[in-house]
Formats: C-alpha cells, structure tokens, sequence
C-alpha cells in the first residue's frame, strides 16, 4: 500500500528501535540469567519479564537517567568494538569510522518533528488514514496524526543517520542499554558503507518518482519492493543485535530459536510503559514491526542456507522484490517468478477520480487483512496462496464530498483459494459498514439472501448496497475483482478491463 507503507517506514526508523531493546532484553535476560537458552519455560519467563521497564526507558517519564562524562567516553569508545563485531558477524567491511554524537531526548524529538513536516507526508498521512479506513484496517474514527504523536512521546529512539553518517546516542539511557542497539544501529552503517542504504531502498523505483506529487500505477511495483528492502535492511540488524546481546552466553542466533520467537511475539504486544503501541489496531502494530519480525526470520533462513555472504552482501546485490520473498524465504531462495498479473488502464479506467492510493496488496498485506476479518489461524493458512494483486483508491472529481472508490483485484493458487478469500472479505463488510443489503441479479434487494458470515467460499457475481454505495466482488477462476463505492459506469468499465472476455453469469455462495 504505497502511501501507507511510506508513511510506515519512516515511523519504524523512529519509533521502533528502543521500544524492541526493551522486549528483547526482558527476553534475554531472563534466558541468560540461569546460563541456558534452552527451554520453554525460560522463555515464557522471559516473556513475562518485558512487562517490567528497563532503567532509561519505562522510568523515563518520570526518573530520566543521563549520562555522565565519564559514561559517555565509554559509549563512545565502544563504538568502534561493536563496529568490528558487527563487522565479524556479517562479513561486511570497515570502510572508515562512523561519527558519533550523544543526543539529549528534545533534539531527538525536534529531529522527529522537523521530518514529520518533511516532503508530501502531511498529505500522505490524510491519504494512508482514508484508505485504510476504508479497508477496515483503521477504526473510522481512529486519530491517525495523534496516534504518532503519542508513540513519540513513548518511543524516542537512537539512530544512525544516513544523510550524516553519524550514529546518534541517547545521554538518558543507561549506557549498557544502549550496547545492543549500537550494534543494530552499527549494521546499517556497515550496510550503508557498502551499499548506500539511501540510495538502494529507491529500488527501481529510483527514476524520476521524488518530484511526483501523485500516486500512480507506477507505484504498484515499488510498494512491495520498498517493504521486501526494508526487511533486508532491519532484519540484517535484528540478527546482529540478537549475536551480540546472546555473545556471553557463547550463543548465536542460530542456537537459540526459542528466544527469537518470544521476541517477535513479544514485538506485537507491547510494553506496560506503551500503551500508545500496546493499544493499536492489528493493521499498525504487524506493519511497523514487520521488518524486524519477517526480516529477521529471513536473514536467519539465508544463513542457514549459504553462510554470511548470501544472508548479507548477497541480499544487497540480489534483493527480494515482494514481501512473499521475505515471508517464506523458500520462494526466494528458488528464484521463484510469478506469473505478472493482467494490469488495467487505470488512467483510461478511472479518468472520472482523482487518484489517493494506487499500490500493491502483497502477501503480508493480505495477511494483515484476512486476520482481520478471521483470525490469525485462517490468515497463517490462506497467505502462502496468494499469486498478486493490487488496489486503486480515488474520489470523484465531481463530488470531493463523495466517499472514497476502491477496486481491488487478487489471484491465488487456485479457484478454491480464490473463493475462500472472496468469502472472507465479504465477511468484512458486516464489520465495515452499517448498512448491508444483498443485491440479486436484477439490481433489488434480495430480503431471502444468506447472511455473508455464513459463507465459507463464494464464486461468481455478488452485489451489496451499503450507507457508501455498491460493493461488487466477483470470483473467477483463480482471480478476484472487488468494487466498492464506485460509479456503475466505472465499474464496467474496469470489468471489462480486466475481464474483456464475455461476463459469464452471476453464481451461487
């Protein structure tokens, strides 16, 4: 989802960092202290740990330690050990020095705010929040501005800066704290130093799309391949985090599944001291830790298979390009090439709206949705079926009033995969909306229609009126067309776009 996943990125290099230092520490701690990372128990103990605030972080609100002098020099002087531990674990060179500045949290949080103002993202912002609204991914009255407010006041975090190339520490966290973020924050140096980490992100998206004010189809492409980069990029760092903080115990990664899992389970609930995170819908808390849970699990599978060079260098120069590579890293290692899926002409399509969101549904994003609607067992099961898709989001240009058009097309690895998921989303709309009414083929209300949350697949043409207009979702084969406050005309119009073939006749659920 272009605007949303935009918006995303920049909030996990804010926000994320710190508050993950808390979970994973609580984790470790609690394994480390009896000597051994091997059972479950342990695990849940350290689970149960991360509700308690670490030193410099939970306390912060109300006891802020700062860093003295003394403390400082220490900090700083470690820079350049965990650089070369960083170094070691991943294979990637020192190509120089990294600067490095102690930051107090006012200039942090100034710095935040500063990039907050920066570029289109006020506007994105409005865009992501409408759009995903209209999804269901956000609650209609949900404060999308004030909740990233709220995660700033919680999660102020160090960083290394890449316009700079300067890492930034905290001088109100305890300096052994900060030790394993150093080494996260250190690998995107070392990524940086070797790849340009800025640069490489853009992907192929890297032509002329910074000046462009307008999403456009263009953005389908890079939506997933930003996502899939960024996993790369953070879960490179999660590994090395988890090396260094796991080192006295003369673990790694590798030998410690269990840690890692409490950790990723750990990353989606939150801490008692964020309750700002702690609290947010599913959609917010599996996109902002999505790099680091996935990107983890990724770079730990490339290991397995070929070592550092292929986990690390070999990710740079040969990068996945859609979140189903990093999902099930399988897909990547295969080389697997999904067959493109049929684009319509959206300018043609949609020359009556003004564009908001034109992007891809992945398979994480499909993930997120269908857990949504029907839980995370179902979604676990139905996301490896996922063969594309992508949306549209507009408004009519002659009603700015009017709610918000969508059209979203899927294919699935099957014509039974394609019904199972046409059924789940139908299921939303009783969440979504307020008003409901079946449509037969006639255009009327069908009053004798089977409630949509008795379905468990549906096939064919089924129309819905609701309070925002007509939702249509069309199942044919493996592929599906959902329409949704949409114009008839326009509706057609795409219809006959991506089904150009004769319309075969309405089915049953």
């Amino acid at each position: 989802m272009d605007n949303v996943k935009a918006v995303a990125q920049k909030l996990r290099r804010w926000f994320l960092e710190l508050a993950l230092l808390v979970l994973l520490l609580g984790t470790l701690w609690g394994q480390a202290a009896s000597g051994s990372a091997a059972s479950q128990d342990q695990a849940s103990q350290g689970q149960a740990s991360q509700s308690q605030p670490l030193a410099g972080e939970g306390a912060s609100a109300t006891q802020e330690t700062i860093v003295s002098s003394k403390e400082a020099k220490e900090l700083f002087r470690s820079v350049d050990e965990i650089l070369q531990f960083a170094s070691t674990d991943t294979g990637l060179p020192i190509k120089h020095k990294v600067k490095r500045r102690l930051t107090k949290r006012d200039e942090v949080q100034s710095y935040i705010r500063k990039s907050m103002k920066d570029d289109k993202d006020a506007k994105r912002l409005e865009r992501s929040s409408a759009v995903l609204k209209k999804f269901g991914l956000l609650p209609r009255n949900f404060d999308l501005p004030n909740f990233l407010v709220a995660m700033l006041r919680e999660q102020v975090a160090g960083y290394y800066d890449v316009k700079t190339k300067t890492v930034n520490l905290l001088n109100w966290v305890d300096v052994e704290q900060q030790k394993p973020v150093l080494a996260h924050e250190l690998t995107h140096a070392l990524q940086d130093q070797s790849f340009g980490i800025e640069k490489w992100m853009k992907g192929s998206a890297e032509k002329t799309d910074d000046k462009k004010d307008d999403p456009s189809p263009g953005d389908i492409e890079g939506d997933e391949e930003s996502a899939a980069r960024q996993a790369v990029v953070e879960g490179q760092a999660m590994v090395v985090l988890l090396d260094y903080s796991l080192a006295p115990t003369g673990k790694t990664l590798l030998e410690s599944p269990q840690i890692v899992e409490a950790l990723k389970q750990g990353m989606l609930v939150g801490t008692a001291d964020s309750p700002a995170f702690r609290d947010a819908p599913i959609f917010l808390k599996e996109e902002l830790t999505f790099p680091y849970r996935y990107g983890l699990d990724f770079t730990a599978a490339l290991l397995q298979a070929g070592g550092k060079e292929l986990a690390y260098a070999g990710a740079f120069k040969d990068p996945p390009k859609t979140t189903r590579a990093i999902m099930e890293p399988e897909t990547y290692l295969a080389h697997e090439k999904l067959e493109p899926m049929k684009m319509i002409d959206m300018e043609r399509d949609f020359k009556g709206y003004d564009p908001f969101d034109i992007g891809a549904m992945g398979e994480f994003d499909v993930d997120v949705l269908v857990e949504q609607y029907a839980g995370r067992d179902e979604a676990g099961a139905m996301y490896p079926e996922w063969r594309g898709g992508y949306y549209f989001a507009g408004r009519p240009k002659r009603d700015k009033s009017a709610p918000i058009g969508l059209l979203y097309v899927s294919r699935w690895s099957s014509a039974a995969k394609a019904a199972e998921f046409a059924a789940v989303y139908a299921k939303s709309l009783a969440q979504r909306y307020r008003k409901r009414q079946a449509l037969g083929t006639d255009g009327k209300v069908a009053e004798d229609a089977p409630p949509v949350d008795s379905w468990r697949t549906l096939r064919g043409r089924h129309d819905w009126l609701t309070e925002e207009g007509v939702v249509a979702i069309e199942v044919r084969g493996d592929a599906v067309l959902i329409s949704e406050s949409l114009d008839d005309e326009t509706t057609k119009k795409v219809e006959g776009d991506f089904w150009p073939e004769e319309k075969a006749a309405p089915g049953k659920p």
